[in-house]
C-alpha cells in the first residue's frame, strides 16, 4: 500500500530489536497503525491492540489482524455463484446522483483524481457492498475484507503522486489504467488471539488501555495525514460530506495531529510516556523528523527504568511531498526502545488520606506537559514522588511531617535503616507492646528527634501521629510495627524527577512569581465532612474547618484567574452529607470533575478530583 510511514520495509528492523532485547510479553499495541504492516506482521506471536485516528485505515487493520486468510463469502457465493472480486470486476455500474466519487472526483466534477470509468466502478461497487451486508449477504467480517480491498485497490489507479492533498494536471499512465479490485494482501498466519482495534486519538486512547509493548510510529513530517488521505475517508465512510476548495477536501472540522506541528509534537510525546502503562516503549521515528532524535531521547530517558535508552539507527528512503524542501537523498530510520517505568512509589510514611492507591487515577487527568509539580499539601509525598516534570515542589505546613520527608529523601537509605533498627533494638519495641512505647514516646517528646518520631508512628495507634497544645506526642500504642515492606519503602523512596524542593509552608505562603503557566498545582487537604482524626484540630494546630475549607478554595480559585493549572483531591458526597461548599464552588466557576467512585473501604465516599483545565485542550 503506498502510504506515508508504512513499514513494511522495517519489520526485520523491528523483529531485530524485539529479538536483541528479549522483549515479550503478550500484549502489543500499535498505536498509530497507518497500513496495520507491523501489527499484521506479528499477529501470531501477540495478541494485538490496533488503533489509527483515520477511520480508513482502522478498517484496513480490521482486515488484516481479524483474518488469517481472505474470508470464504460462502453466503456470497451461494447467492452469486461466484466470488465477489470476479463478481465486482465483471460489473457494469451507470453513474446517477447518488455516485459521490463519479460527481466530484472525476472529470465530471471538476476534478480528476480517477477518470470517469474508474471513479463509476468505485462508486458501484462501495455502494452495492453497503447494500450486500444490509441484506446479510455480506458478515461485518466480509464487508470490511471487501472495504480495506477497495481502499487499497483506488491507491492503484489514483492520478496522484500517493496522497490526495492534490491531483495531477497530467494524467498518469496508471491512472488510466482500467480498475480492478483486488483482495487485500494480508500475512496468511492465524492471529493469536482475538485483536482489538481502535479508531481513536492516540493520546486520548492511551489512558484507557493497558499491556506489555507498546509501538510508537507516529507522523514525522508536517503532513496533516487528515488531508493527504481524505479521499480513501470519504471512500469508506462514504457519507456524502460537505466539501470545498480545488482539491475537494472534507469540510468537517477535523483535528490536525498534534504530531505534525513542532511545537507540540514534543509535548504529545511526553503525554503519551508519561500516561502508559506498557512495560516495553518501541518508537519508530526520523532523523529528519519535527522532533530532533537527541530531544526525543532525551525526554524518553525522564520515563525509562534505570534512565536507560537506546537507539537503533537503520538507511531509509525519505518521503517528500509537494512542500517540503530537499533535505538530501538519505536519511536514517530511528528505533528508539526503552523500559518504561510503571512502578508506584509509596512513602514509608504511614498517612491517613494517602493517595498511593489512586496516584493512576491522579495521572490521568494530568495536562500534556508538566514543568512544576507543585505538591502544594504534600503530607506523605504518596503523589509528588510519583510524578515526572521538569521540577517538583514539596511544600507541607506540619513540621513534623516536613521533617520526615525531608529526612527520607536527603538522608543515606543505609543510615536511616540503621537508626530505625538502633531504636528498635534499644526500646526492645514490639507490636502491640506498650510499655517500651510509652519509652520511646516519652524520650521523643524531650529530645524531638526525627528518627524517634519516625519509629514511634510505625508502632502507634493507626500510625496517627497527634500532638497536644505542647507538641507532646501523645498517640497511644497500636498494632502496628516495623516490617520488611517498609524496609523496601525506604529503599526506594526516590522521587522520579531529579529536581525536587522541599517547603515547609502554607500553601498561601508559595511564591507564584518563580512558576510559569504550565505548572499543575495539586492539593489535597482534609475532607471536610468526614470524620477522619486529621480534621479533630489534635495535631498541635487548628483543625480543619468551614473556615479553612473556604479560605482554600478562595486561594485555588485565585490561581485560577493567574492562569495556572490545578488538580483538587477531595469529596463532596460522604454518607448522608454534602460539602455544600465545594459543590457550589465548583458548580459557580465551572470546573471539571472526575469521579473516583467509593476508594473509602468502610464508607460510602465519593472522592473526586476537579481541575480547571482538561488535558485536551490547547495543546
Amino acid at each position: 500500500m503506498r502510504f506515508l510511514g508504512n513499514k513494511t520495509r522495517m519489520l526485520e528492523n523491528i523483529q531485530y530489536v524485539i529479538d536483541e532485547n528479549n522483549i515479550n510479553g503478550e500484549v502489543f499495541c500499535d498505536l498509530f497503525a497507518g497500513s496495520g504492516s507491523v501489527g499484521d506482521y506479528l499477529k501470531d506471536k501477540f495478541k494485538i491492540v490496533s488503533n489509527d485516528y483515520l477511520y480508513s485505515l482502522s478498517i484496513i487493520n480490521k482486515a488484516k489482524l481479524s483474518n488469517e486468510t481472505m474470508p470464504n463469502f460462502s453466503n456470497f457465493i451461494e447467492n452469486f455463484g461466484k466470488n465477489p472480486f470476479d463478481y465486482f470486476n465483471s460489473k457494469t455500474y451507470t453513474a446517477d446522483s447518488q455516485y459521490f466519487i463519479t460527481n466530484n472526483y472525476s472529470p465530471n466534477g471538476g476534478r480528476q483524481y480517477f477518470s470517469v470509468e474508474n471513479a463509476v466502478k468505485i462508486d458501484g461497487i462501495r455502494i452495492e457492498i453497503e447494500t450486500l451486508y444490509k441484506d446479510f449477504i455480506l458478515s461485518a467480517k466480509e464487508r470490511e475484507f471487501l472495504l480495506a480491498s477497495l481502499i487499497e485497490s483506488v491507491m492503484g489507479v489514483s492520478n496522484t503522486t500517493g496522497t490526495y492533498e492534490a491531483f495531477l494536471k497530467i494524467w498518469d499512465k496508471r491512472a488510466l489504467k482500467q480498475f480492478v479490485l483486488e483482495p487485500i494482501e494480508i500475512n496468511n498466519a492465524k492471529p493469536m488471539a482475538t485483536n482489538t482495534i481502535y479508531n481513536k486519538d492516540s493520546n486520548e486512547l492511551i489512558r484507557t488501555i493497558s499491556g506489555d509493548i507498546l509501538y510508537i510510529d507516529p507522523p514525522y513530517t508536517v503532513t496533516d495525514y487528515n488531508a493527504a488521505y481524505h479521499l480513501l475517508e470519504s471512500i469508506a465512510k462514504y457519507d456524502y460530506p460537505q466539501i470545498n476548495g480545488i482539491t475537494g477536501r472534507r469540510k468537517e472540522i477535523y483535528k490536525k495531529s498534534k504530531y505534525t506541528r513542532k511545537e507540540q509534537a514534543l509535548m504529545n510525546f511526553e503525554d503519551l510516556f508519561r500516561q502508559a502503562q506498557f512495560n516495553d516503549i518501541i518508537i519508530s521515528y526520523s532523523t529528519q523528523g519535527l522532533v530532533s532524535v537527541d530531544e526525543l531521547c532525551s525526554l524518553a530517558k525522564r520515563f525509562a527504568k534505570n534512565k536507560e535508552v537506546k537507539v537503533y539507527y537503520f538507511p531509509y528512503r525519505e518521503y517528500k511531498n509537494i512542500r517540503q524542501s530537499k533535505k538530501g537523498d538519505n536519511l536514517n530510520e530511528v528505533i528508539i526502545y526503552f523500559k518504561k517505568d510503571n512502578s508506584i512509589i509509596r512513602s514509608p510514611l504511614n498517612y491517613t488520606g494517602s493517595k498511593y492507591s489512586i496516584f493512576n487515577e491522579i495521572l490521568r487527568v494530568c495536562p500534556k506537559h508538566i514543568s512544576t509539580f507543585v505538591d502544594a499539601m504534600g503530607g506523605a509525598f504518596n503523589v509528588g514522588v510519583n510524578i515526572v516534570a521538569q521540577n517538583i515542589i514539596y511544600n507541607e505546613f506540619l513540621p513534623h511531617t516536613y521533617h520526615i520527608i525531608k529526612m527520607l529523601l536527603e538522608e543515606d537509605k543505609d543510615k536511616i535503616l540503621r537508626k530505625v533498627n538502633e531504636i528498635i533494638q534499644l526500646y526492645g519495641l514490639q507490636k502491640a507492646e506498650k510499655e517500651s512505647y510509652i519509652k520511646l514516646r516519652n524520650h521523643y517528646n524531650q529530645t524531638k528527634d526525627i528518627y524517634e518520631l519516625f519509629v514511634l508512628h510505625m508502632y502507634c495507634f493507626q500510625n496517627q501521629m497527634r500532638f497536644n497544645s505542647k507538641m507532646e506526642f501523645n498517640t497511644p500504642i497500636g498494632n502496628c510495627s516495623f516490617n520488611e515492606s517498609l524496609v523496601e519503602r525506604i529503599s526506594a523512596f526516590i522521587p522520579k524527577t531529579i529536581d525536587v524542593r522541599l517547603l515547609n509552608k502554607s500553601y498561601s505562603e508559595l511564591n507564584l512569581e518563580t512558576l510559569d503557566k504550565d505548572s499543575v498545582f495539586y492539593f489535597d487537604p482534609p475532607y471536610f465532612i468526614t470524620s477522619a482524626t486529621y480534621n479533630d484540630g489534635k495535631r498541635g494546630f487548628v483543625g480543619w474547618n468551614a473556615d479553612e475549607e473556604t479560605k482554600l478554595l478562595d486561594y485555588i480559585a485565585d490561581l485560577d484567574s493567574k492562569g495556572f493549572k490545578f488538580i483538587l483531591s477531595n469529596v463532596i458526597y460522604h454518607n448522608d452529607e454534602t460539602n455544600h461548599l465545594l459543590a457550589e464552588w465548583i458548580k459557580t466557576h465551572k470546573y471539571n470533575i472526575k469521579n473516583i467512585d467509593n476508594v473509602g473501604s468502610k464508607n460510602s465516599r465519593d472522592e473526586v478530583l476537579i481541575t480547571n483545565f482538561d488535558w485536551r485542550e490547547n495543546v
